[in-house]
């Protein structure tokens, strides 16, 4: 899936290398570009089934009433809206996202839901959260680690603001596991889904980034071990749709 290693001070944008300063807003330039289409892409990119996978991610995510729960890269707020009765009335669920415009769309979009109360919104980087140590019980982020610059430190965020015995969920896009599929994947990936994103949002290029970055991003074995590196424990993964997507689970100890 990696098939080159970017410089030191280069870091990947889909399949071209960046200086790691631009990357950030390279990617915010992208998801202000499809903020308002991004249910639709998400639709496109999975065939569908993303709402299916975000069932069973909350579904089997280690959360109970009363705690208080960080969803980052949480902008639409799917993963919110389906959390927040698994914390009840004295939870919180706390969206973060570091782009503006995605926050925006998921704080109307619950709005519009009724959905006020038990949330908070909050932009902020991955690789730097600005919230204490030993935080939330739970810490969730879906279908966004592969667009964050520096992994690793955004790994290592999510373990600093766990609380002890906490639980760390990842859900990504990850290696498809059957080799008959992945040739039918890639021709969707690589010349469906940009003119997909072309017809219903008039914008492919976006749509073909979105697609190498799941190329990019590490497969299921590396995130991981670069979860255990980070300090994770009981880390392991479960694959979903033949590996289309995966969900990785660690805990601090």
């Amino acid at each position: 899936m990696n098939e080159s290693k970017p410089q030191p001070d280069t870091t990947h944008f889909g399949f071209r290398d960046v200086p790691r300063e631009q990357k950030r807003k390279l990617v915010g330039e992208v998801f202000s570009s499809v903020a308002g289409s991004y249910d639709l892409m998400n639709d496109l990119m999975s065939l569908g089934i993303h709402r299916v996978w975000k069932r069973y991610f909350t579904a089997t995510a280690q959360v109970r009433r009363g705690d208080r729960v960080l969803d980052l890269a949480g902008g639409t707020g799917d993963i919110a809206a389906l959390l927040r009765d698994r914390v009840g009335d004295r939870g919180m669920i706390v969206l973060g996202d570091i782009n503006q415009d995605m926050l925006r769309v998921g704080r109307d979009r619950m709005t519009d839901r009724g959905r006020v109360s038990g949330f908070e919104y909050v932009q902020c980087n991955a690789e730097s959260l600005p919230f204490p140590d030993a935080s939330f019980d739970l810490v969730t982020i879906a279908f966004g680690l592969r667009n964050v610059t520096d992994k690793d430190a955004a790994l290592r965020e999510m373990l600093r603001v766990l609380k002890v015995g906490g639980q760390a969920r990842v859900l990504e896009f990850s290696e498809v596991t059957a080799q008959w599929f992945k040739p039918i994947y890639d021709f969707h990936s690589f010349n469906v889904l940009p003119r997909l994103g072309k017809l219903f949002a008039n914008d492919s290029e976006s749509y073909r980034y979105l697609a190498e970055s799941i190329r990019k991003h590490p497969p299921q074995g590396e995130l991981k071990r670069m979860m255990s590196e980070a300090g994770f424990a009981r880390v392991d993964y479960k694959n979903l749709s033949a590996g289309i997507c995966a969900i990785h689970t660690g805990y601090k100890a």
